[in-house]
């Protein structure tokens, strides 16, 4: 362990937020503490990249506006350093003009810097230059690791201390995390695990910071690092804190869940979450953090493997920015019944109670003679009588009532009262002439073309090194005569194309396991070439030894040859990605033609229009598309998988959201890439609005 037990920073003053000077904060078993004062905190998670500069002020305006007192983000270490030694902190990933507009706003920071943070985000995170360097092990004891992660942790906490955004500088930062989940994967390295666990808290606390540390879902995190609960259901599962000196936080109360193609989106009620997060703060919980509070998009080739580009749309922000009711406005009022218990919550003496077989109270009584109760009742079927402090009181079935004076319920969570809203699209902009398109049909290698050879299959994931989606495989060989043959190819990536003597010859995909593709070709008496595209859809973000997984062709078979040792040429990425033709600079570099209304595989599709008028977001509907993936004005707004169906045979997603900003009035370049036989003439450009019928 690292030693002390009370962990003592500065920070600014309470819920003004008045920035600029200090105030030393501790924690303790009971919460967070500002000037000797007890905080009870509900935070929201919001992900910088996953929206835009433009977006962020309104977005935290709306968390400020739900209750939220906290916005907490990870940081994105593979997008601010994709190549070693090359940084990026512009637009998008401008984290420090994030946090500056969350102190603008008066709100606190939470600060994930992880650096692996899982998120549905490709390669958890984590730079793919890692896995070539020497003798490294991901997340382990390991010299390699260890280096480059202290490296990149010092940079971050640098660059806050150097803007003065940390709380004990007048900042608005006032959590951070190292780690991320580890514990799941922890004995996958057996004592080098805890190991390593040990030398990342205190990498953590010697930055000094002046904040506390935690690690999420580590319940052995050693002292001063405070271990936190992530998941559904944290005021039932949580272990609590490893301490009786630490307070009980929840990191992540997951207000859905991440969605793959083909799944349909996970919706959990508003009176379900609040039921979790009432029944947390009873057990003595002083901080919640919704993951997420808006989700955003996965804009360009961001999300891990098999994950939609829109991100958590069923929070209480959308992908749009735009507040889902009723569970925005519920928890809105879950919050402020919750601050009118404050006083005995932060400072009382807690006693529970049992009201009935499913029933219980938990009562919190201040010395001043406050008291705040809890009443719970478990059954998830049956409404309930129960007598607390000589009253009578009706519990509806899974619910709890708030008392903030152990008399009156200010909120029951099961009694939604905020209308629900809809969100409703209005067709602004159809593509549906061919004379507004043009196409460019990507060209098929062939072996003698290709720059990189090998006498072996390669691997996917290490060849590309995340530059692209896309793996050409090819070779040549000779044949005798004329023949009919069975082409057999096994993959565990996500997609795979056969191309026979540039003649298309059917593709299959799958998940994380290994396919094939079985088909009948026609070979000819003479050269033969055969090209197979391996196709990636976002790599892995999760698991022990990250850095072994791979993932391409694995097999390749022509009736009883196997090719798996012929030599084999390939090319990274597809010609138009490594030309840019989705750009101004590089849509010259190729041949347009006039569409002329044949959906070929691999082909590009380029137009253009004008932004409509008015500001409610814009959404691309691409429901008469295959896959693949979309640039605006260069930028791409992410892949599209509108052909994998849900159980309930419909897309995962349709629309796709085109932020205004990275719009202009006119003359708005539109492209993208199809892998399949998609319909460019049914593209629509949509605007995104809701009902106003909700009480705010």
């Amino acid at each position: 362990m690292l030693g002390f037990i009370t962990f003592i920073v500065l920070v600014t003053a309470g819920f003004g937020n008045s920035y600029g000077y200090s105030k030393p904060v501790t924690f303790d078993g009971r919460s967070l503490m500002i000037d000797a004062q007890h905080l009870l905190l509900f935070s929201g998670s919001i992900h910088y990249p996953r929206s835009t500069p433009q977006m962020w002020p309104s977005l935290i305006s709306k968390a400020k506006q739900g209750g939220i007192d906290v916005i907490q983000t990870y940081v994105f270490w593979n997008l601010h350093e994709p190549q070693q030694g090359q940084y990026d902190f512009s637009g998008r990933h401008d984290i420090v003009r994030f946090i500056r507009e969350v102190q603008a706003h008066g709100l606190y920071v939470c600060l994930r810097i992880g650096p692996f943070i899982e998120s549905e985000w490709t390669y958890g995170g984590l730079p793919f230059w890692l896995h070539d360097v020497p003798g490294i092990v991901f997340r382990s004891d390991n010299g390699p690791f260890k280096f480059h992660m202290q490296k990149w942790v010092r940079k971050v906490v640098n660059m806050m201390k150097s803007e003065k955004l940390y709380a004990s500088q007048g900042g608005p930062i006032i959590l951070s995390q190292i780690e991320n989940e580890y514990q799941r994967i922890e004995s996958a390295f057996n004592g080098k695990g805890s190991r390593y666990v040990q030398w990342a808290a205190g990498l953590a606390v010697g930055l000094q910071t002046g904040v506390p540390w935690i690690m999420c879902s580590q319940q052995d995190a050693p002292d001063p690092v405070i271990n936190t609960c992530n998941g559904f259901e944290c005021g039932v599962k949580f272990e609590g804190p490893n301490s009786p000196n630490k307070p009980s936080l929840w990191t992540e109360n997951w207000t859905s869940f991440v969605q793959r193609y083909g799944e349909e989106p996970f919706i959990r009620s508003a009176a379900e979450i609040a039921f979790h997060v009432a029944l947390f703060i009873a057990k003595n919980g002083t901080y919640v953090n919704y993951y997420m509070y808006h989700g955003g998009t996965n804009f360009g080739r961001t999300a891990a493997a098999n994950v939609i580009t829109s991100y958590y749309d069923q929070a209480p922000l959308d992908e749009y920015g735009l507040i889902r009711q009723p569970l925005w406005g519920h928890l809105k009022e879950l919050h402020a019944a919750i601050k009118l218990c404050k006083v005995p919550l932060l400072a009382g003496s807690y006693e529970t109670s049992s009201l009935g077989h499913l029933q219980t109270a938990y009562v919190f009584k201040g010395k001043s003679g406050k008291c705040a109760a809890f009443l719970v009742n478990n059954d998830n079927t049956s409404n309930a009588r129960v007598r607390f402090q000589n009253i009578s009181f009706e519990l509806p079935s899974m619910s709890i009532s708030i008392l903030p004076d152990c008399k009156n319920v200010a909120f029951n969570t099961a009694k939604v009262s905020t209308h629900y809203n809809t969100r409703s699209r209005t067709v602004k902009c159809k593509f549906d002439s061919m004379e507004r398109w043009e196409e460019f049909n990507e060209p098929i290698p062939i072996f003698s073309n290709t720059l990189l050879k090998a006498n072996a299959l390669l691997d996917h994931m290490s060849t590309t090194k995340d530059t692209s989606d896309y793996l050409w495989y090819t070779v040549s060989f000779q044949h005798e005569s004329d023949a009919e043959a069975e082409l057999s190819v096994v993959s565990n990536a996500h997609v795979v194309h056969a191309f026979v003597n540039g003649a298309y010859k059917g593709y299959a995909h799958g998940g994380k396991h290994n396919f094939a593709l079985e088909n009948p070709i026609e070979l000819k008496n003479g050269t033969n070439h055969i090209a197979l595209l391996s196709v990636m859809v976002g790599f892995p973000d999760s698991g022990a030894y990250l850095e072994r997984k791979t993932a391409g062709i694995r097999s390749v078979r022509i009736q009883n040859r196997y090719l798996n040792n012929y030599q084999w040429g390939y090319q990274i990425g597809l010609l138009g990605e490594n030309l840019s033709i989705f750009t101004d600079k590089g849509r010259n570099k190729v041949e347009w033609s006039r569409f002329q209304g044949r959906h070929n595989r691999l082909t590009w599709y380029k137009t253009v229009f004008d932004v409509p008028g008015g500001h409610d977001p814009l959404a691309l509907n691409l429901g008469s598309m295959g896959k693949g993936e979309v640039w605006v004005n260069g930028q791409s707004i992410g892949r599209y998988w509108v052909s994998i169906h849900t159980p309930q045979q419909r897309p995962s997603q349709t629309w796709y959201n085109i932020p205004r900003s990275f719009l202009k009035p006119e003359g708005n370049q539109l492209v993208l890439v199809e892998d399949e036989y998609g319909d460019p003439l049914g593209i629509k450009l949509d605007s995104v609005s809701i009902t106003k019928d909700a009480k705010y």
